[in-house]
């Protein structure tokens, strides 16, 4: 069954990131706290996937060690969109608060926006697996999920700074592990989101991203 995914990660005024907090934050939490997220998360931690490309093969490569199918379930679980974040999201919880009207349909300048959308494939997914997990824990908030107030962002900026610090080497591995397929012109995964980030601490603006099914 084929699904569209969106991740978005936007850069706002302190006055809206206080607007969407008592709607967000709650929902954040509650997926962070659901049974079994923190122990897939550890488990992902402990022992990283294989190359993306050993998931489904009948025969990885030569020299590549096989993906564990339960271990490959149990990383989509952890970092497909969170439930609690996609019911405020989608109007399920509210049915006057939408995603789309109340962050992305905001008159959003260009620099603020990074958006990220991909039929059968999760763009936060892609992500933590080109990043690995020392480089994704870095990252606040809960797996590609977060809203941070002005203050909030800039004090996280020198940590998001070294999450996407790459050699040339690491640059390449890093794309090479980034599952997704890009269009001309759009940003990959990898860019978007320490743009964003500059971008938001230049202007003194706070952060908001979320992951949800949009089809």
């Amino acid at each position: 069954m084929g699904f569209t995914s969106a991740w978005a990660v936007t850069a706002h005024p302190d006055t809206t990131i206080a607007a969407l907090a008592p709607r967000l934050l709650p929902a954040l939490r509650e997926d962070r706290d659901r049974p079994g997220a923190r122990e897939r998360w550890a488990a992902w931690c402990r022992a990283p996937l294989p190359d993306h490309r050993t998931w489904y093969a009948v025969a990885p490569p030569p020299g590549t060690p096989a993906a564990d199918p339960a271990a490959i379930g149990a990383f989509h679980e952890l970092t497909c969109p969170g439930p609690a974040v996609e019911d405020v999201c989608d109007g399920t919880r509210d049915p006057d608060f939408h995603v789309m009207d109340g962050v992305w349909d905001q008159d959003l300048d260009e620099e603020d926006v990074f958006f990220s959308v991909h039929r059968k494939e999760y763009a936060v997914s892609s992500l933590f697996h080109a990043l690995g997990p020392a480089r994704a824990a870095l990252l606040p908030g809960w797996c590609g999920n977060f809203l941070l107030t002005a203050a909030e962002t800039a004090a996280a900026l020198p940590a998001v700074e070294r999450a996407f610090a790459f050699s040339a080497a690491e640059r390449a591995a890093a794309e090479a592990r980034d599952r997704l397929w890009y269009g001309d012109g759009e940003e990959s995964v990898l860019d978007g989101p320490p743009r964003v980030w500059r971008t938001a601490v230049a202007k003194g603006y706070g952060l908001c991203a979320v992951a949800v099914h949009v089809g």
